[in-house]
């Protein structure tokens, strides 16, 4: 299992809407929510998804669609954390909506590319 020792970003466009993904510890995933939410005010979503070891070994995972289509997002998002077999790792995805609907297979698709970006760059 892999996981990251600090931040890391990157940004995608599909169809006039940018996806900004963040791939940090996930100790640091609240304190970095909030950071985003202010310095993002304008952005539309903050989709998040991550996975660590609890005290017993065991895997936690989480993810939020915040408001996208549910499934389209957050999941698609811990499938790719899930697959590189990252951990004790969040991915936080801010979107800017750029007027273009992507459907349910162009969300899955850009959420999902944009965290396997932030995974390339770590």
């Amino acid at each position: 299992m892999k996981f990251v020792q600090k931040e890391f970003s990157c940004s995608i466009e599909e169809k006039k809407s940018k996806f900004m993904a963040f791939l940090m510890p996930y100790e640091i995933f609240d304190e970095v929510m909030i950071r985003l939410r202010k310095e993002h005010s304008k952005a539309v979503h903050f989709v998040y998804a991550y996975r660590y070891l609890n005290e017993f070994d065991q895997i936690v995972e989480n993810s939020s669609d915040d408001g996208e289509p549910k499934g389209t997002s957050g999941k698609p998002s811990l499938a790719v954390l899930s697959g590189a077999e990252i951990i004790n790792s969040a991915v936080i995805i801010v979107r800017y909506f750029g007027g273009v609907k992507l459907g349910t297979g162009g969300l899955v698709r850009a959420y999902g590319d944009s965290v396997n970006e932030a995974i390339k760059i770590a």
